[in-house]
């Protein structure tokens, strides 16, 4: 089934559920954000046509998921793509133009709430902007758990576990963001780093040798990139509890 030796599947399942889990939380952390201007009795409505819409579109992109890992092309677009959000991401550093998150988050500037509100109301031109948002994230999601492993079932698991992550452990990622705020950007490093894997396993698929491909794609392969990948979290947040570097956030009390 797995297609590997257990402890290497294993490790790999843990990685993408790490990795799942972080991009869910960012997905739901932005859903949140974008209810907030409704009435409060329509909010939780809406956050539960988003929760429902990610677990829909994760489900047609796992459908798409086995096929794009046997297109080369494929993959190496996923892997532009996935470098194209960790640079739209970091921009904001470097630069005082908005992300394509920020600007999707200013509703009422938005051209998609700006045509539905009129016709179809406030509360449904969120929900509107709210799937649409699902539809990016789960395309995210999808492609960082192609650049990890090829097999199709581990990705199955690990993608499945992080959608139940994001319903059932998702406000305890966000208080662990929240006291460890570069958890956002080292989510964005790894998936910059995969998007580069997946750009890579691409051309080796393409150019190289058979016993390259065999080296690059092997076994041994994912279980170190599993771990490089792990430890850019784990790292970070031993050496900010142990030693507050990097430095821990400071968190307001609300009273």
């Amino acid at each position: 089934m797995f297609g590997e030796d257990l402890s290497t599947a294993i490790f790999i399942i843990l990685d993408l559920i790490l990795i799942e889990s972080l991009l869910s939380v960012d997905n739901a952390a932005v859903l949140a954000t974008m209810v907030m201007d409704l009435p409060k009795k329509f909010r939780n409505k809406a956050l539960q046509y988003g929760i429902i819409g990610a677990y829909v579109f994760r489900g047609i992109c796992l459908f798409f998921a086995s096929y794009m890992v046997k297109i080369l092309w494929l993959k190496a677009l996923g892997g532009f793509y996935l470098a194209y959000i960790t640079f739209n991401h970091f921009k904001k550093y470097f630069s005082e133009q908005k992300t394509e998150v920020e600007e999707m988050l200013e509703k009422r500037e938005n051209w998609i709430y700006k045509i539905t509100g009129g016709a179809i109301g406030i509360f449904w031109s969120t929900v509107i902007l709210v799937e649409v948002m699902d539809l990016a994230f789960s395309i995210d999601n999808i492609f960082a758990a192609v650049a990890i492993t090829n097999n199709i079932y581990i990705i199955c698991i690990g993608v499945f576990i992080g959608i139940l992550a994001m319903r059932f452990v998702a406000q305890s990622f966000v208080q662990l963001m929240e006291t460890y705020s570069f958890l956002e950007d080292t989510a964005f490093a790894v998936i910059g780093i995969l998007g580069l894997k997946l750009i890579v396993s691409a051309g080796v698929d393409y150019f190289a040798t058979e016993e390259v491909r065999a080296i690059v794609n092997g076994h041994t392969a994912d279980l170190i990139f599993s771990l490089i990948t792990a430890s850019f979290f784990f790292v970070p947040l031993l050496t900010s509890y142990f030693f507050n570097f990097p430095k821990k956030s400071v968190v307001k009390n609300d009273d």
